[in-house]
């Protein structure tokens, strides 16, 4: 397989079915914002982690994979489409990691601000581009309609990496400075 085609040449691309589309239309932004995503989550990932954490990650990345098919898909041809959706079970999974996470974890009083150690940051890197994913497809769902469980599961997945930034700061003995307003 060729790597190269030059169909794109001209600054279109192909979705799924076969249909062209220009490489700044809105379904394009959100497939490859979630392919940033994934990238930044193999970096978190591939950090001196728990296990745990690690497998999860995995099998978001994996998901994320499955929303990317689904995007890339024209809801009127989504029946070409040969693979298992995002359902409830994969939502939940979030939900369970993130309430397993916050049981562990001090209340939240203040927003935090991002960093303290290379790996949390880049999960709160990869939390914002979550976050800009969302964004856009949150856009894209304007015009043509998405799955109800994708957004849910880009909303939840956002949540997710933001407690999993406040437990790597916890894991990895790492301050997890408050950002306090300073008043007049």
């Amino acid at each position: 397989m060729k790597i190269y085609t030059k169909t794109g040449d001209k600054a279109t691309t192909s979705l799924f079915t076969g249909t062209r589309v220009p490489k700044h239309h809105i379904r394009i932004e959100s497939y490859g914002t979630l392919d940033e995503l994934n990238s930044y989550l193999g970096l978190v990932r591939d950090q001196e982690i728990n296990l745990h954490y690690k497998s999860v990650l995995e099998k978001i990345q994996d998901k994320l994979f499955t929303v990317g098919a689904i995007l890339a898909t024209e809801p009127k041809k989504d029946e070409r489409l040969k693979i298992e959706r995002i359902d409830a079970v994969d939502i939940n999974l979030l939900e369970e990691e993130i309430d397993a996470m916050n049981e562990e974890l001090p209340p939240m009083t203040h927003f935090v601000i991002p960093g303290g150690h290379t790996t949390v940051s880049y999960c709160h890197i990869a939390r914002t581009v979550c976050r800009r994913a969302e964004r856009m497809i949150s856009y894209l769902n304007e015009n043509e309609p998405i799955p109800d469980a994708v957004l849910a599961y880009i909303n939840r997945l956002s949540d997710y990496l933001f407690v999993l930034a406040r437990k790597l700061s916890s894991d990895l003995n790492a301050e997890e400075v408050k950002w306090i307003p300073q008043t007049k």
